[in-house]
This record gives structure tokens, C-alpha cells and sequence, in this order.
């Protein structure tokens, strides 16, 4: 087990219009399980291979438990990876493609076997071991590629989308196994994904990146209540809080009938009002609140989403649609009129120029 330090960290493509990591800085603990989210581009998987040597960084410095590995090659860095394709061998067994790099390492069978059979156990290979790939579900598979990390006792495990190719139902049982796993073995873990459901019930921290760029870092449930920008405001949750933008008169946001007092000192004649789904609540006074046409209602069982748009065409077209959480009985048709008022005390402001946080 090891600290990581990313230091002023970036990477730049040739011919790149900029680059594809930029002054990354983080801190990860003694096993802690980081989780790297965003989307597409990012720049959360260049991290994790320059982490693990497979990328050559361009400036800054990378530590593993206080050793300078920036310049290492991958197989003097003690990291382990498991990518997103299982990147098994189709003529081994299990307990074979598990073993690999031990024997490849110069460790005897004996004590390679050891090492494997101590990690099926924890995997739940056991009955397996003597299987190859081709005989395995996609599940299974994924395990024993976590299993050949595992026998490797390394510093750091590194995970690019390790869940990507699993169908959904899959996926669950999945992350909270890796989730128990890693707390069982107090690894330091760098987990790399696009969901943000995965990274919010998986790490004990979430670093959002963008464009390359860290937007913020911190527990999943600071992330969600406490956002320091648009970009993380919309992007953790699931749907994404409703970012709304509106003209500034007389010390309010006004989204038409809806009148929502600033916080005190806010200059511009515009802001962005961000209102997550939950915050919403369907009424029928028509004093400060907003009126909306019903475009879709989300039945997912426990809850039920309502997706929306204002009936005011010039400041629908600015905003976009808007969604709701309501109660999983609530009936509505199609095209139906209703109002939302928000909790005033559950309302976050941005600035509508730099989309930082207004507190």
C-alpha cells in the first residue's frame, strides 16, 4: 500500500489543439479508492495510464508512496491494471492467466499457486480455476482479470472502466464487490469511469475532470450538495440538476412568475439558478412558482421523473428542459399544465459568466 501524489501534472499531444491533462494535482492517501470521472476526453484515463507508466508525461512530477516514478518504466512502478477489455489469455486456464505474471517473475509454482488460489477465494473462482476464458460469463471474466491484479500484491491498483462491458444488472453486483474487495485489502485504488452513479457509490473521494482540467475533488456526498461550479453541478447527479439561466431584477432571479431572492452582493443582469430534480415540488399556487407543459413522465418504480419545459416559448428556448422528481402515484398526460415551486433553501446560484459557485 502507497500514497500517490500527481504534481503539477500534464500531458500534451503532438499536433493537440491543447493538451490532454493539464497541471493535475492530487493527494490520494494510503488506501484510499480514488475514483476519476467525466466525460469522454476528459483526460480521467490519460491520468491512469500515466500513473501506471503507459503514458510519458510531458511536465510535472508522479510519487508512489513518496518515490519519484515519473520517469520509471511500468514494470518498476509496482502498479497493477485492469482495463476495461479483460485482456485474457484464450489457451490459459484461469488459475494460469492468474498466475502469469508471478511465474513470469520468477516466483515457483508452488507459491504462485498459492497466491492464486488465495485470491479465487476471494472472488469466488475457486470452482473455475481449471476453466478458460471461452467457457466464462463476461462477470466471470472480469473477476479473473481482477484476480490476476490481486496475486500481484502490488502498491497501487489501477482500474480504466473495468465495468464498461457488463450489462447493467451485471454492473451493480460488480462495483460493490470490487467496492468490498478493496476494503478488504486496503489498497490504494485509482478508479477510472464515465458513470457517475459507479464513481458516487464507489469512492471514498470523486475527482471530476474536464477537458483535462480537475473542477473539484471531494467525498461523493460533498460533490453532490456542495458543487463549486455548473459543469460538477450538472454532471453528479443522476438526472442532473436543472441549471436555469435568468435575468437579475431588483435583487432576484426571475424565471417569468418565479421570483427567487439572491444572495446578498450579486452583481450582473444574469445568473444561473440550479434546482435539482428533488427540490422541485408540484403545486397549484400560482404566486412564485413556474409554470410548465408535461413532455415526458420516467416511471422507475420507487420514484417517478417528470421531464418538462416553461410554456413561455422565448424562455423555454433559453433553458431547456426541466426535470422533477414527484411522487411514483402522481398522474399526469402528455401536454398537461402544472406548476413547480422550488425549496427556496435547497436553490443553488452561479455566476452566469464564469460558472463558479454564488454562495
Amino acid at each position: 500500500m502507497a500514497t500517490v501524489q500527481f504534481e503539477g501534472v500534464s500531458l500534451s499531444y503532438p499536433g493537440a489543439p491543447g493538451p490532454a491533462v493539464a497541471d493535475l494535482n492530487l493527494d490520494i492517501a494510503d488506501g484510499e479508492f480514488l475514483v476519476l470521472v467525466g466525460p469522454s476526453g476528459c483526460g480521467k484515463s490519460t491520468s491512469l495510464r500515466m500513473l501506471a507508466g503507459l503514458e510519458a508525461v510531458s511536465s510535472g512530477h508522479i510519487r508512489i508512496g513518496g518515490v519519484e516514478v515519473t520517469g520509471l518504466p511500468p514494470r518498476a512502478r509496482d502498479v497493477a491494471m485492469v482495463f476495461q477489455s479483460y485482456a485474457l489469455y484464450p489457451n490459459m486456464t484461469v488459475a494460469d492467466n492468474m498466475g502469469f505474471a508471478l511465474r513470469n517473475a520468477g516466483m515457483s509454482k508452488a507459491d504462485t499457486l498459492v497466491r492464486v488460489k488465495e485470491a479465487a477465494a476471494m472472488l469466488e473462482l475457486e470452482e473455475l480455476l481449471d476453466r478458460k476464458p471461452a467457457k466464462l460469463s463476461g462477470g466471470q471474466r472480469q473477476r479473473v482479470a481482477m484476480g490476476r491484479a490481486i496475486v500481484r500484491r502490488p502498491q497501487v491498483f489501477c482500474m480504466d472502466e473495468p465495468l464498461s462491458n457488463l450489462d447493467a444488472k451485471l454492473r451493480v453486483s460488480t462495483r460493490s464487490q470490487i467496492a468490498a474487495l478493496q476494503k478488504r485489502l486496503g489498497t490504494t485504488t485509482v478508479y477510472v469511469t464515465h458513470d457517475q452513479v459507479e464513481a458516487m457509490t464507489m469512492g471514498h473521494r470523486v475527482a471530476v475532470l474536464k477537458d483535462g482540467k480537475l473542477q473539484q475533488i471531494a467525498a461523493p456526498r460533498e460533490l453532490y450538495d456542495d458543487p463549486v461550479n455548473t459543469f460538477v453541478a450538472g454532471f453528479i447527479g443522476s438526472p442532473g440538476m436543472n441549471l436555469l439561466t435568468a435575468p437579475v431584477r431588483d435583487g432576484a432571479a426571475e424565471l417569468n412568475d418565479l421570483r427567487i431572492p439572491l444572495p446578498h452582493g450579486v452583481s450582473g443582469d444574469r445568473v444561473v439558478v440550479g434546482i435539482r430534480p428533488e427540490s422541485w415540488e408540484v403545486t397549484t399556487d400560482p404566486e412564485n412558482s413556474l409554470a410548465v407543459e408535461v413532455e415526458l413522465l420516467e416511471e422507475l418504480g420507487s420514484e417517478s421523473f417528470l421531464y418538462s419545459h416553461g410554456v413561455n416559448d422565448e424562455w423555454s428556448s433559453r433553458t431547456g428542459r426541466i426535470v422533477a422528481r414527484v411522487d411514483r402515484r402522481f398522474q399526469v398526460a402528455l401536454g398537461d399544465r402544472l406548476r413547480l415551486a422550488p425549496k427556496r433553501e435547497e436553490v443553488f446560484f452561479f455566476d452566469a459568466l464564469s460558472e463558479l459557485r454564488i454562495r
